[in-house]
């Protein structure tokens, strides 16, 4: 009785195993039908071309540009500061104004300065006195040195006759002497007269000089910076700093290179000044032309950079002190050279190809050597030609050899991603064609007889 009911168990459980297998192969073949549901990729000839973009290599002039980072800096900054100590009477702009050169911009207190130089013009007045006062007491003494001199001469002679006495004679040659000495005192006293004449000229001026201190102009074109000071402020000489002034117009942009580049650049200077563009860094940043100006003299040895400097116009005030701009320095153009677009060079092992479209519409990899990048474009400087067609997209559907189309309408159908069910209805039981030919490979695999006969005829 157990065995009985052991045996009928198992018919029962075969049997479920049966349909179950007999559902599984109906479901695997509907997959490997119509719907071509493999990963594989068809790589036969039956299944069409695969659909690329391509594009023509031209020749065209490449410029040949070194890209870095630099910083914008006014042609010179200029501190301005007061020569005198004295209380800022006026102010004659706002902070921030252009100015020129010339222009007013502080006033202060002229009064002290004024009363100084006044002082100093009276003493020299005086000092034009006494020199005159010298003068007449020179001529003075002079006419009377003389007198005595003749009145000694004859009482010389008298004494000689013995018509007076000797001690008369001497007396009177004495007196003549004292003048004479005189004389040459006043002439001391006139050279001492003139040189302070001389002083006080140069005090008078000094104090014009002092009281032009007062009126302080700007010494340059250019953009005033933040006021360090106010109206009734206590300016203090050399000290007090009472705003910026920076020149705008032009102005340097300063960056830095490797070094390794160093010898390009003097080698393209020799050709003349090298034109370098600045664009600033904001929303509506527009590239300002200039020219390179200065190459430092030794290369920084902690970065192995070398500093450059370019000198801008900058009519329109587009750069600003302080600001960070994106420099490119041209070197030189390269004339005819081949360009492609960037996206049609690939990378393999063996370097850097392409794939170029023959007249049979196959493939061929080329291996190429590349150059100068300009935007989207990069130059090939070997293994192309102008007016060769390249593959710009579709690369990875490739192998050397492989026909291609640019026709894209029928990327779903026999071509393209249809592909992916040739080699789905090969495991069905059919083989998938084409180098993606999808469909094909689908109807074989769908007319396929599906694995495991029995539970398909059973479905």
């Amino acid at each position: 009785m157990f065995r009985r009911f052991c045996f009928r168990s198992l018919i029962v459980l075969a049997s479920g195993a049966s349909m179950l297998a007999s559902a599984a192969c109906g479901s695997n073949t509907s997959a490997a039908g119509p719907g071509g549901g493999g990963r594989g990729r068809g790589r036969g000839g039956d299944g069409g071309a695969a659909p690329v973009v391509t594009a023509k290599a031209v020749a065209k002039d490449v410029p040949v540009d070194l890209a870095a980072i630099g910083n914008v800096e006014a042609f010179a900054v200029i501190s301005v500061r007061s020569q005198v100590t004295g209380v800022l009477e006026q102010l004659s702009f706002h902070e921030g104004d252009l100015v020129k050169q010339g222009q007013l911009l502080f006033t202060i207190d002229r009064r002290p300065f004024e009363a100084a130089l006044a002082q100093a013009e009276a003493m020299m007045v005086r000092d034009k006195a006494l020199l005159s006062q010298a003068e007449a007491q020179l001529a003075r003494d002079a006419a009377n040195a003389e007198y005595m001199q003749l009145n000694a001469e004859r009482q010389q002679q008298l004494t000689a006759r013995g018509i007076i006495s000797k001690d008369v004679a001497e007396q009177v040659r004495s007196q003549a002497d004292a003048t004479a000495a005189l004389v040459k005192a006043d002439r001391a006293s006139i050279d001492s007269a003139k040189a302070q004449l001389v002083a006080q000229q140069g005090a008078v001026d000094a104090a014009r000089v002092s009281l032009g201190y007062t009126v302080i102009k700007s010494p340059i074109d250019g953009q005033t910076g933040n006021l360090g000071v106010k109206v009734g402020s206590l300016v203090t000489a050399n000290q007090t700093e009472l705003t910026t002034i920076a020149r705008v117009q032009p102005v340097l942009v300063t960056f830095t290179v490797p070094a390794i580049h160093l010898g390009t650049i003097k080698a393209h200077m020799t050709g003349g000044k090298l034109p370098v563009t600045a664009t600033p860094q904001d929303t509506a940043a527009q590239p300002a032309p200039g020219v390179l100006t200065f190459v430092d003299n030794a290369v920084d040895m902690t970065t192995d950079t070398i500093k450059l400097k370019a000198t801008f116009d900058n009519p329109d005030r587009r750069l600003w002190p302080g600001q960070f701009a994106r420099v490119s320095l041209r070197l030189t153009t390269l004339d005819n050279a081949t360009v492609v677009p960037s996206q049609a060079v690939q990378t393999g092992q063996d370097g850097q190809y392409v794939f170029v479209v023959k007249e049979d519409q196959t493939v061929e990899q080329r291996p190429v050597t590349i150059g100068q990048r300009v935007e989207d474009d990069t130059v090939v400087q070997k293994g192309l030609k102008p007016g060769e067609t390249v593959v710009t997209e579709g690369q990875l559907r490739l192998e050397p050899g492989s026909r291609v189309t640019t026709d894209l309408t029928g990327r779903g159908g026999g071509a393209g991603r249809g592909g992916r069910g040739g080699r789905g209805g090969n495991r069905g039981g059919g083989e998938g064609g084409g180098n993606r030919g999808g469909g094909d490979g689908a109807t074989r695999g769908a007319g396929a007889p599906p694995a495991g006969g029995p539970g398909a005829g059973r479905q």
